[in-house]
């Protein structure tokens, strides 16, 4: 099965005026990365988030069987694709300009509405989510960024424990994550619903890394109750890669 194309990226949104820099929404944690985005930029830039779907790169089921072609499908085209369709009725409404980048939305979330901040949050959470997964992920982290790990939580592993338990144990819907906190230290934490640590009203604040899923809808078909099985499962669809040049990105 093919995922469904939208005909509007991420690519029409930046030409269409997103050379504003990127302000990453970090209030009260005393960092502010400031990032440019670009369609031809020479460097791997973390992107601003536009307001429409990006097509997935990969197909339904390229990463069965740690998550299936089902849950993918059912995933994308009615989750992720009800949270874009609300954001765009949400920017509307309160009269956002299409060439704000979200993230900037985020980091003051709380001045805007209940709709902004929960479809706001899903629509960014889950274009991140869909990123960080590949047919060839797994492994381990490697330079830079597994210098950083073993520097924030002592080992590799201490660190997989670490965001396991936050994913296990975030109570009914919501996310765990791994992020660029204070000082440049790296940081796991989870949120709430469709909450993600750029949001001012967020108790935990940090540039997001790496950000797993932990709603149902997420893993239901495959797992049932099962939440640890899919946690642990994910690590092998996780691409590393692109987490490292967040990572990179975040870091400058």
């Amino acid at each position: 099965m093919k995922p469904l194309e939208n005909p509007i990226s991420r690519r029409s949104f930046l030409a269409n005026g997103s050379k504003a820099s990127l302000a990453l929404g970090l209030a009260g944690t005393g960092i502010l990365s400031s990032m440019t985005g670009s369609a031809n930029a020479k460097e791997n830039r973390i992107l601003p988030t536009g307001y429409t779907q990006t097509p997935l790169a990969y197909s339904y089921d390229a990463l069965a069987p740690h998550i299936d072609a089902m849950t993918m499908e059912i995933h994308y085209t009615k989750h992720a694709a009800g949270y874009a369709k609300n954001l765009g009725d949400a920017i509307t409404e309160e009269k956002v300009a299409m060439n704000t980048p979200l993230e900037d939305v985020l980091a003051k979330i709380s001045g805007y509405s209940t709709k902004m901040r929960n479809n706001g949050g899903g629509h960014y959470n889950h274009e991140l989510f869909w990123k960080l997964m590949s047919p060839n992920g797994g492994g381990k982290p490697e330079g830079a960024l597994a210098d950083a790990i073993n520097a924030s939580f002592g080992s590799y592993d201490a660190f997989v424990t670490a965001f396991e338990n936050a994913a296990k144990t975030r109570f009914g819907s919501g996310w765990a994550w791994l992020v660029v906190g204070e000082n440049k230290k790296l940081a796991v934490g989870s949120t709430a619903n469709q909450d993600n640590p750029l949001m001012d009203l967020s108790d935990f604040k940090g540039v997001p890394l790496l950000g797993l899923d932990v709603w149902e809808h997420a893993y239901y078909l495959n797992y049932q109750n099962k939440r640890p099985d899919y946690v642990s499962a994910f690590w092998n669809v996780l691409d590393w890669k692109v987490v490292a040049q967040r990572f990179a990105d975040a870091s400058r």
